[in-house]
């Protein structure tokens, strides 16, 4: 089957990067844990610019050297971005290329990239996609959930009263929602997950994607949330957490319902005021909780 790309190995380097007139930008995906996903291009592309701008210089040199590549690395971050975007823009003027490369994975997916790639296109110089790994198309790919629409959501808030109130925003999302989480509050994104997404709510989790140690667990929050607090290992590492899409519902609550959620309310957090109710009553959690905020 044909997927649109040229077979041509005499074209597999069209874009060599050239001195003249003007450089290039190769934006270089790298690997997200596993070497040997290393391409011949990202090698390639890498051992020919003349500079590498790296997230973290350390990290980029062990891939290098990895790869045998001496290319010079200067950093580039969150923290600098801005600062440094003139002087890369001059560099390329003057001729030089360069390749930008993140920690892992491709660049600009909740990492830098973006103001220095929107500044190169508003003055028409040349930028170069050398795709390669990245880690939410790598756990879509496994995760057996829709995957013809989907929406990234990068990481979610750090406190929990912002983490609820965006997740609450996202609960009526009928496409696949993929964010990024950290191995210090994966178990406080579950057990919040589990307060907004009813227990029909199917979440993947993809851990260490690519590792030695890679795993993929599937369930409700709830039963995810179990399996994590019983398993210390599965809450260490980087994490990928899919959720998939609202099913279309109406839900109307009786009064008996709401009349209980009010009163607990009163007297419990929403989350677990609306909990109590749905099991009570045996109804979704979810319009309970949604009620409550209104209140």
């Amino acid at each position: 089957m044909s997927d649109g790309v040229s077979r041509d190995k005499n074209h597999q380097y069209d874009e060599t990067p050239s001195n003249t007139p003007e450089g290039t930008l190769y934006v270089v995906a790298t690997p997200i844990g596993n070497l040997d996903d290393v391409s011949d291009r990202m090698r390639h592309t890498l051992g020919r610019v003349n500079r590498i701008a790296a997230e973290d210089t350390r990290r980029t040199k062990q891939l290098l050297s990895h790869i045998g590549v001496d290319t010079p690395c200067f950093s580039f971050h969150d923290h600098n971005e801005r600062q440094k975007l003139d002087w890369i823009v001059q560099m390329l003027k003057s001729g030089e290329s360069l390749a930008l490369v993140s920690d892992a994975g491709t660049p600009l997916i909740s990492d830098p990239g973006y103001s220095l790639v929107r500044a190169l296109r508003q003055q028409s110089l040349k930028v170069v996609s050398v795709p390669g790994p990245c880690a939410l198309v790598a756990a879509l790919s496994i995760a057996g959930l829709p995957s013809d629409r989907f929406v990234f959501e990068g990481f979610l808030p750090n406190k929990s009263s912002a983490r609820l109130s965006y997740l609450q925003k996202m609960a009526h999302e009928t496409s696949t929602t993929i964010f990024y989480e950290s191995s210090h509050r994966i178990r406080a994104c579950i057990e919040d997950m589990s307060t907004i997404f009813d227990s029909d709510r199917q979440i993947v989790i993809a851990r260490e994607l690519t590792k030695t140690f890679e795993t993929v667990l599937q369930g409700n929050a709830e039963s995810l949330l179990e399996t994590l607090r019983n398993d210390p290992n599965q809450s260490k590492g980087e994490f990928v957490v899919l959720v998939g899409g609202e099913k279309p519902q109406l839900d109307e609550l009786s009064p008996d319902v709401t009349q209980l959620a009010k009163t607990l309310s009163e007297h419990l957090p929403k989350k677990l005021a609306a909990k109590i109710t749905s099991e009570t009553f045996t109804v979704k959690k979810k319009p309970i909780y949604e009620f409550l905020l209104e209140q």
